[in-house]
């Protein structure tokens, strides 16, 4: 089984990035994760603009793999042990998204033992860069998951 598909067997639990929002998980390495959402109605705010809310979540939802990706390779019974959330990001939007879509490509720039910093890189339907995002991971210890 590939990265991308034990990365869309994980992750199917955050039902709001992948439920509500729609985004989907289309390739995963160790350095680079890409994700897509579909835009639709609710996507958008009341001028019709997609919200910047949506690009954030898009955002975050790409750094989560990203950062956890090292860790799919060893998952058990659908099961990961993901260590590793975001403890700040800055996001910068662009330009207003055209088009049906939006694709995230983020790339990890450094990881450490406990941080990390990842950037993540947000195109509409012609190739156009809509936002960027820097995120700063953390890595959460396992016996501090259940604390």
């Amino acid at each position: 089984m590939c990265r991308a598909e034990i990365a869309r067997e994980v992750f199917a639990a955050d039902s709001y990035a992948t439920e509500l929002t729609g985004i989907t998980i289309d390739s995963v390495d160790s350095d680079r994760v890409e994700c897509s959402l579909t835009l639709a109605r609710h996507h958008r705010n009341a001028r019709g603009a997609v919200m910047g809310g949506v690009m954030f979540t898009l955002a975050d939802f790409a750094f989560a793999i990203a950062a956890n990706s090292d860790l799919l390779p060893s998952v058990r019974d659908g099961k990961a042990e993901l260590q590793w959330v975001s403890s700040s990001s800055d996001i910068h939007f662009l330009a207003q998204p055209q088009g049906p879509s939006l694709r995230a490509v983020t790339l990890r720039i450094r990881q450490g033992r406990n941080r990390a910093l990842f950037q993540t890189s947000i195109f509409d339907t012609s190739d156009r860069l809509v936002a960027l995002a820097t995120t700063t991971g953390a890595r959460i210890m396992p016996e501090q998951l259940n604390a």
